[in-house]
């Protein structure tokens, strides 16, 4: 597959993870303290920053009991109306041109998650470079497929669905134009536990729909998001607040600004220490070959004395001949005279 370009980033397996951080709610209602989000994910390194572009009315109903309310006690977010939630949580449209104006400014592209039709001609308006469907939304092939049709980049997260689902998907935003597309190996709880993330599906998700996987996580810390990028992420999407103990919608499973330049820096370094396969010594490793373990002279000898194992050993460094040799040399007679601290070498025996 080939490389996927934003903005002069290049996405895919030959070059370091693209991470997103996810605004998502974390603004709690401030202008302000959503650019201080922006200006905190530009210091620690990312690449990107998505936000969600949805109303209360564009999501749900206005109603106070039955489906629309969360009673499930284990649920962050119980005790409150699907509406009484979304108003919370959701990003004023208004404040979207600044807050994208303040990643540009800052070198970060900066894109959204569209929840309707109206939201992606919203969005369009303001020339987003691409488009993340969430996984609550990864089965409306209505919105897939009007996504697609802008041609641009598109990111789907596939929390809760089958196979089929995701096929279906991707076969729709395909057909309706999509060229790039990346999967988002995805656990919708919140927080996700490491021990349900299955990031294994990672490589099998590549391999099955041939296109660029990574990885939007949930889970706390980094962890989960470092051992993606081994098995192949491309790109890790993390929620990140200014600070947890403030609270908001998403904060209990959002790293904070320290936190996520650790991701940055540690997620990079997997995808470093990746490599090839590869044995033996690599360039940088010649020089320690000289403290290798080799066969030395351990006691003062002279000509004509044998070899035992009180005299002959292999130690460090590496300036004698291998200890592979050991065997077929212990008896044999040294042909001079040699002090302990000698290497042995060929030109030592009769």
């Amino acid at each position: 597959m080939s490389e996927i370009v934003l903005n002069e980033i290049k996405i895919g397996r030959g070059n370091p993870p693209f991470i997103i951080a996810e605004m998502s709610g974390n603004h709690n209602q401030s202008l302000d303290r959503a650019l201080a989000i922006v200006e905190a994910a530009a210091k620690a390194g990312a690449h990107g920053l998505k936000i969600q572009t949805y109303t209360p009315d564009t999501m749900t109903l206005n109603i106070d009991s039955g489906d629309f309310f969360v009673d499930d006690k284990e649920n962050m977010w119980a005790g409150k109306t699907l509406y009484e939630l979304y108003g919370e949580a959701h990003t004023p449209w208004e404040w979207h041109k600044p807050i994208f104006d303040r990643c540009k400014k800052l070198g970060m592209i900066p894109f959204s998650t569209p929840f309707d039709e109206t939201a992606v001609d919203f969005l369009e308006t303001l020339a987003v470079p691409c488009y993340k469907i969430a996984s609550f939304e990864n089965n409306d092939l209505p919105l897939i497929r009007k996504v697609a049709a802008t041609g641009k980049p598109l990111i789907i997260s596939t929390g809760m669905a089958s196979v089929a689902e995701l096929d279906k998907a991707v076969q729709v935003a395909r057909e309706a134009g999509c060229k790039d597309l990346i999967l988002l190996k995805c656990t919708s709880t919140y927080p996700a536990e490491a021990t349900n993330s299955n990031i294994a599906t990672i490589s099998h998700m590549r391999e099955l729909f041939n296109c660029e996987v990574g990885l939007s996580d949930h889970t706390l810390g980094c962890g989960v998001a470092v051992a993606s990028v081994a098995l192949g992420a491309t790109v890790i999407e993390k929620h990140l607040t200014l600070s947890r103990s403030e609270g908001g919608v998403d904060a209990a499973f959002s790293l904070e600004p320290e936190e996520f330049r650790t991701l940055v820096i540690e997620t990079k370094r997997a995808w470093q220490a990746i490599g090839k396969v590869q044995y033996g010594p690599t360039e940088n490793e010649k020089k320690s070959l000289q403290f290798r373990r080799s066969l030395y002279i351990t006691k003062d000898m002279k000509a004509g004395d044998r070899f035992t194992k009180d005299n002959l050993r292999a130690i460090r460094p590496g300036a004698g001949l291998s200890p592979k040799y050991i065997d077929l040399l212990l008896g044999k007679k040294i042909g001079k005279d040699a002090p302990a601290g000698t290497p042995l070498s060929w030109d030592l025996f009769l």
